[in-house]
This record gives C-alpha cells, structure tokens and sequence, in this order.
C-alpha cells in the first residue's frame, strides 16, 4: 500500500465520500418526484460526457458493431431503470436500508454469470449468497412494520433490492462491451440511453421536469458530478494500481458513510434487527467481492496445484 502514488488516497476518498453523499442528496432534494431526480441526474451526466466523447473517442464509436450498439442500449436502458428504482426506494424506506440493498448487486452479479455466462461458484460464493439472501430477508422483516417518510418501508426496500439486480445486469452487460471498448466510448453512449429511459419513464407518468428550485437542480447535478461521474471514474482510475478486490471492498463503505450521514442529519435509526441484516448482507458481499478478484492460484487443489478454473 506504501508504494501506491500519493493521488490514490485523494481519489478514492473522493470517490467513496462521493457514493455516500448519494442518498444525502436524494433526501435534500424534498418532496420532488423521484422520477424528476433520475432525469435531471441521467441528463446533467451525459451532457458533461459527451463534448469530451465527441472530441476523443468519436473514431471508436463510429466502429461500433451493431451487436455493441445493442448491448450499449440495453445497458444503459437497464442503468436507467436502476436509478429509477433505487432513487424511488429512499421515499419509501431508511438511508441504512436502501443502500445495504443496493451493494447486494456482486452477490447478484455472481448468481447471473453463473446461469448466463458460465462462470464457476465456489462453494464459499455459493455459502455468501444464502447468508445475503438471510440478510436481506431479516432486513425486510424488520423495516416491515416501520414507517418512512410516512410510507411503509417495506416497498422501499424492495426497490432497492430491484436496483440492485438491474444495476447487476447493466454490469453483466458491460462486463461484455468492455472488453474491446474503451471507458469514455462505452459510458457517454450507455448514460445517454440511461437519461433517455428516465426520460421516457417521466413521460409516461407525466412528471414535471420543469419549475423546481434552483436548489433541487443543483442538487441533481450534484448527484450526477458527484456519484455518476466522478464516484465511478475515482474508482476505475484507481483500479490501475490498486488491487480490484480491495476497490470493491471500499465501495462497501458507501452504505456504512450513507447510514452514519442519514443518523447525524436526519436522525434515522433503523431497528436492531434490521443493523443485523446489515451487517450480515455486507460480510456476505465483502466475502464475495475478495473471493470474486482473488489470484487464481489463491486455492490450491487436492494435488497441491494452482487451482486455474475460471470461478465467480
């Protein structure tokens, strides 16, 4: 850790103190629709991305196959939704709870590359998963009987729980892309098709985009400078000299940051049973996340060998 660049530190404090603030801003943002925070976020990021995707990586985008045109597409159509869903949970249900649910998306993620992509489960992913799914099930439980906002929590944390598998297949999806796309021309194009969907979503509702407060604007550009861009961008610029097992488990801390954030400000408590389900769902998700990113040969065979098998 002592040889990583001093900037390391500075990035990915700014980019875990950066998610944290995410369900802070949602909060702020009032009694605004939900729907009216994805759009203006989804529009805000895409709109800050694509002078500099039109500049660099116009040429790589020109070369696009259809089937990357697709697969941007639903990626990004499946991002949107993901915003949606998940900004929507935080009227329903605590800070604490929404963002534990959300980071379940490894645990998810490894359950969907096993049945579409083939990849191995280890017997300890396979026991990580049960103990998320307990975790997750105490927590609903718990915030069942406890209301939000002035609505019940459990729709709120079901939300949250979709977030997070639509998050998962935006990542499966881009697991695919990226492998021979590079950052700016892979993210401009799945953030415009991602405002485009929250877009069309407050269409169909016929939500307001225009009137509010200049505060709730900025808070939505807040949110879209702040998570969006420069969250996920700290994070893919640090994954060049920091191990990716160790950046997963950093972005374990968003919901820690989110809950003492939502406790100070708002003064929200979740129920001691439902802090249990947190707890479990984050060990099962950081036992996921460190196995995920392990070296092949970090389990050695019956035989003593290097274990070489592609496992989730």
């Amino acid at each position: 850790m002592s040889d990583w660049p001093r900037r390391i530190y500075v990035v990915l404090s700014l980019g875990v103190l950066s998610f944290a603030f995410a369900p802070i801003l949602v909060r702020w943002a009032g009694d605004a629709p939900g729907l009216a925070i994805a759009v203006w976020r989804t529009v805000t990021a895409a709109a800050v991305l694509l002078p500099a995707a039109a500049f660099r990586s116009r040429a790589e985008m020109r070369r696009f196959s259809s089937r990357d045109v697709l697969l941007i597409g639903a990626a990004g159509v499946f991002l949107g939704l993901h915003f949606i869903a998940w900004i929507e949970s935080l009227y329903h249900t605590t800070v604490a709870s929404a963002s534990v649910l959300v980071t379940t998306s490894p645990i998810i993620l490894a359950a969907l590359g096993y049945m579409f992509l083939g990849e191995r489960l280890r017997r300890g992913t396979v026991l990580a998963i049960g103990g998320a799914v307990g975790g997750a099930g105490l927590i609903g439980w718990a915030d069942a009987g406890t209301v939000v906002l002035g609505q019940g929590a459990l729709l709120g944390n079901a939300l949250a729980l979709s977030g997070a598998v639509l998050v998962s297949v935006y990542l499966l999806i881009g697991r695919v892309v990226r492998q021979k796309v590079s950052w700016l021309a892979y993210v401009t194009p799945l953030y415009t098709v991602a405002a485009l969907t929250a877009l069309a979503a407050a269409a169909l509702r016929d939500v307001a985009l225009l009137g509010y407060s200049w505060r709730f604007y900025a808070l939505c550009a807040g949110l879209a400078l702040g998570p969006q861009v420069l969250g996920h961008g700290s994070f893919n610029y640090a994954l060049q000299h920091v191990p990716a097992a160790l950046v997963g488990m950093l972005a374990l801390l968003e919901p820690v940051g989110a809950s003492l954030l939502a406790y100070g400000l708002f003064g929200e408590v979740p129920p001691p049973a439902s802090i249990v389900g947190m707890v479990v769902v984050l060990v099962a998700v950081a036992g996921v996340v460190w196995r995920r990113n392990a070296p092949p040969d970090a389990e050695p065979n019956r035989s003593g060998a290097a274990v070489r098998e592609k496992e989730a």
